[in-house]
């Protein structure tokens, strides 16, 4: 068997600290190694043992989460979960924290803390062992995740497309779909894209609060245009929209317009929004017209999709295993046949800009 997750958490709250600890142990492939009240006792105890991830909290005495984030990229980088208490208008601090290295974003309430872990205990487990297995270093990923319970598919919020007759059409859509690493893998893309570019539609794995202000950022560096779904929106050149968090984001028609819905329901393949949802979504109606691109991320979202736009005419690229911070979304989609081509990271705007015209 492989050896357990070993896990620090920094947090100055001793009540998050011990419901942290609870949680992650309470799944046989996390180990606890310790508890920190702020980074400097966190420092001694990575110097007593290296963990392969820490939950880090942002506001903390003596030092803050994200000077200690910076100071530990720049040294020693270990995969780094954000744990803290982040408002709309704090959701900035959590944008930093992505930039500056941080794998992934898990948020806490202001008040409620130990109920709202219990209720969130398989996220946050399953957000652990992704963050294990980022290459924010030189190390081989951990393998060896264990099966939870089965997984919603794609059909709970949209049925899966049977025929060709309602996509002829000549105008291009792109689809897109990232998880862990894929902040930073989707400012690359997205200012990569020319002002022309095709309508982009964007699933990334991110919790709702961040959403809008995460598109705000692309928006400010992008030539295109980049902001949140509403829906309704007519999809147009020069234009990306972003799923909001916790709402599915599908491509819709009506004739030759394409256009963005948004909508509840369950969680599918784990997460709401889902890739596969949009991706299915593209397959039934814009299939040949559709670019599929799916990003560096933990798990399996996206991969099926992905096959039935293949089969609906699409013309897919998986970003490659070198460029990845976790090679798991792309890599099942390969598994599964759904992926036209591979590449590196740099060079996936260019094929999609040449696959639009």
């Amino acid at each position: 068997m492989s050896r357990r997750i070993r896990v620090l958490i920094v947090d100055d709250s001793a009540v998050v600290r011990n419901v942290l600890k609870d949680i992650l142990e309470s799944d046989p492939e996390i180990e606890v190694l310790g508890t920190a009240s702020d980074p400097y006792v966190a420092v001694g105890k990575i110097r007593e043992e290296v963990p392969d991830v820490i939950t880090l909290d942002v506001e903390m005495p003596r030092m803050d989460g994200l000077t200690f984030l910076d100071k530990l990229m720049s040294q020693h980088p270990i995969p780094v979960v954000i744990c803290s208490t982040l408002t709309v208008a704090g959701s900035d601090v959590a944008m930093a924290a992505l930039a500056k290295g941080a794998v992934e974003i898990i948020t806490k309430p202001t008040l409620g803390a130990k109920e709202f872990f219990e209720e969130q205990r398989e996220r946050i487990c399953e957000t652990v062992k992704s963050a294990a297995q980022a290459k924010v270093k030189n190390r081989r990923p951990m393998t060896g995740s264990g099966t939870i319970q089965p997984k919603l598919t794609a059909d709970a919020i949209l049925e899966k497309p049977n025929s060709r007759a309602m996509i002829q059409t000549t105008e291009k859509v792109v689809v897109v779909g990232a998880s862990t690493g894929g902040t930073e893998a989707l400012s690359a893309f997205l200012q990569a894209m020319p002002i022309d570019a095709p309508g982009i539609l964007v699933v990334q794995h991110m919790p709702e609060v961040f959403t809008a202000r995460f598109a705000e950022r692309l928006n400010s560096i992008c030539r295109i245009s980049v902001k949140e779904a509403r829906g309704q929106e007519t999809i147009v050149r020069g234009q990306a929209l972003i799923a909001p968090g916790n709402r599915h984001l599908l491509l819709q028609r009506s004739g030759a317009r394409y256009f963005a819905e948004l909508r509840d329901g369950p969680l599918v393949s784990r997460h709401r929004p889902s890739v596969d949802v949009l991706f299915r979504s593209a397959a039934r109606y814009a299939g040949a017209n559709a670019v599929g691109v799916i990003m560096t991320g933990m798990g399996d979202d996206g991969a099926k999709g992905m096959l039935e736009m293949k089969d609906a005419g699409a013309y897919n690229i998986a970003q490659d295993e070198a460029t990845c911070v976790v090679y798991g979304m792309p890599a099942e989609a390969v598994k599964l046949g759904g992926v036209s081509r591979t590449l590196a990271l740099d060079a996936i705007a260019p094929e999609v800009v040449r696959q639009c015209h």
